[in-house]
């Protein structure tokens, strides 16, 4: 016997369409099915998986969301009571040095940067309200069960998800709470699990998804929400800069949103194709709330959550293919955001849309776990492609030129493409997967960054700690390191423990005291779900997993 038919049957389910994840991407996708349904008048079961213990709980954006989608989807939205309050009012570009800043204009940035007709949202809150308009239509959703198997059929098809066990213990064995997972098994199973979700992982390497395309690359993104002073305030001002403190060679850069109720989300991006294992994106985003053009904002106010995530940088040429035997990849997890926007939502919404009629043409037709590879030339065709067709190069250019000539010539390239759409530059490829980019600690500068005041800087551990991020401490941790013995030669002795520094929620620790000093420490209590371990490790030695179902962050409104 099996060490899984040991566990018992796993219950079953069968439904028209799975979903997993209750981000913009898989909402829009069951809004749209049962749109798509109800208009023909057919019946249709559609079902969302949210491993967070809400949905809203793990998303995390900064977020200024463009209403193209919205207007498609709902087109009555504007006249119904939304989370989208606060139109952008203001747009402002600043470049940081060490004591001073400097404003772009306005006028020297391409149309498509401009933020006029745009919402500063929580993007947790607005998921929040698409689930109620997908409820209302009747769709369900199953918020608090982790996605963590994928279903096969006799021909290899995928055919649906299975939950994850609960009441597995720290030692793999059940214990009292033990609960099987369940199975959900659809005609179709589309995939909206966020950037390096697990399961889109396995199915581009299961595939061969990405043989076609470029490397993917990532950034991380760490934000707080504060509550400032209300003659701090300036509602729909909308701020982004590049510059201090990261150095001309460190892709990256901040936001700063003004949304209501005096509340400001300020964040930091830095690319994960940064060569220097001492630094930290944690602590360069506390150094930079220290900035003059920056501190007096938030002196005085008080921080009221925080979180990370990572961020699908590729763009264009590094979307995979999207279709495979029983489903669909969307949003996020294809790597649909347009970088110099740093918006993805958009594309997420508009991806699940695509998505959700090209699986009603297939069931309309009778047909039941094929592979809908029109949908690979369907967003290309789309708004989506046409978004991210146009600033394909302004990554590559930035990582090959360092900051100031490549945001230059990004700028010069996106207006080429914007005026005559050309560029001069053809589609340029991205080089080294973000794990490769690592230089040996010995041949770089260790950075000394100062110690958090408590005031508009702070730690780690209080940081996670507004996170609100629980964890069942009783089961299996859910960072699987492949090889412990690479790890200590490699990623300790040679690169002197970059996890510890680019983790921005404290997991990692090399224990150095003890018999079997040095140890590695994996805090998975702490994890926020950003899964840059996943992308950084210099040798993909870290995997990450789904965690029992509703564990990690509970952000209120991020």
């Amino acid at each position: 016997m099996s060490e899984q038919e040991a566990l018992g049957e796993r219950e079953s389910m069968d439904v028209d369409v799975v979903i997993v994840g209750a981000g913009p991407a898989g909402l829009a996708a069951a809004i749209r099915l049962k749109q798509i349904a109800n208009d023909k008048g057919e019946e249709l079961s559609v079902v969302v998986l949210e491993k967070g213990s809400e949905v809203g709980a793990h998303i995390l954006s900064g977020a200024v969301i463009d209403p193209i989608a919205l207007d498609q989807l709902l087109p009555e939205w504007r006249k119904e009571d939304t989370p989208l309050k606060t139109a952008v009012t203001e747009d402002h570009f600043l470049v940081l040095g060490p004591a001073g800043s400097m404003r772009l204009p306005n006028l020297f940035m391409p149309k498509l940067m401009n933020n006029h007709g745009n919402y500063i949202v929580s993007l947790g809150n607005v998921c929040r309200w698409l689930a109620e308009k997908a409820e209302g239509l009747g769709v369900e959703i199953y918020p608090g069960f982790a996605a963590a198997e994928l279903l096969y059929d006799e021909e290899g098809r995928v055919a649906g998800v299975a939950t994850g066990d609960m009441g597995v213990g720290r030692d793999g064995k059940p214990n009292a709470m033990f609960t099987r997972g369940m199975e959900l098994r659809g005609k179709y199973t589309l995939i909206g699990e966020g950037a390096r979700g697990s399961l889109a992982k396995q199915l581009i390497e299961k595939f061969e998804l990405d043989k076609d395309s470029d490397v993917p690359k990532f950034g991380i993104g760490i934000k707080e929400l504060w509550q400032v002073a209300p003659e701090k305030h300036k509602p729909g001002l909308v701020q982004h800069s590049f510059g201090w403190p990261l150095d001309g060679k460190t892709g990256g850069g901040s936001f700063l949103y003004h949304l209501e109720d005096n509340q400001i989300a300020v964040g930091f991006v830095v690319h994960l194709n940064y060569d220097n294992p001492w630094l930290s994106p944690f602590d360069e985003f506390q150094r930079f709330k220290t900035h003059p053009a920056v501190r007096d904002t938030f002196e005085g106010g008080k921080r009221i959550a925080y979180g990370a995530r990572a961020i699908t940088e590729g763009g264009y040429q590094s979307v995979p293919k999207l279709s495979f035997p029983g489903g669909l990849i969307m949003g996020c997890s294809a790597g649909l955001v347009n970088v110099p926007r740093i918006k993805g939502s958009h594309n997420a919404m508009l991806s699940g849309m695509l998505a959700a009629e090209e699986v009603m043409g297939a069931i309309g037709r009778g047909e039941a776990h094929t592979e809908l590879s029109n949908y690979d030339t369907a967003w290309r065709d789309s708004p989506i492609g046409t978004d991210l067709k146009k600033v394909r190069n302004a990554k590559p250019l930035w990582s090959r030129y360092g900051t100031w000539l490549g945001i230059a010539l990004g700028g010069l390239d996106m207006w080429t493409n914007e005026l005559f759409g050309i560029s001069f530059f053809g589609t340029l490829k991205h080089g080294k997967r973000d794990a490769d980019t690592l230089k040996p600690a010995k041949d770089c500068k260790k950075i000394d960054y100062p110690k958090p005041d408590g005031v508009v800087s702070f730690d780690k551990l209080s940081s996670v700690f507004l996170s609100n991020t629980n964890h069942e401490e009783d089961q299996p941790v859910h960072l699987k390191v492949k090889d412990m013995e690479l790890q200590k030669k490699s990623e300790h002795d040679v690169y002197a423990g970059p996890s510890n520094r680019y983790c921005p929620a404290g997991v990692y620790e090399w224990v150095e005291e003890g018999a079997d000093a040095p140890r590695f420490q994996i805090n998975a209590q702490n994890c926020v779900h950003c899964k840059t371990c996943d992308i950084k490790d210099p040798n993909g030695n870290i995997i990450w997993t789904v965690p029992e179902g509703s564990g990690g962050p509970n952000y209120p409104n991020m």
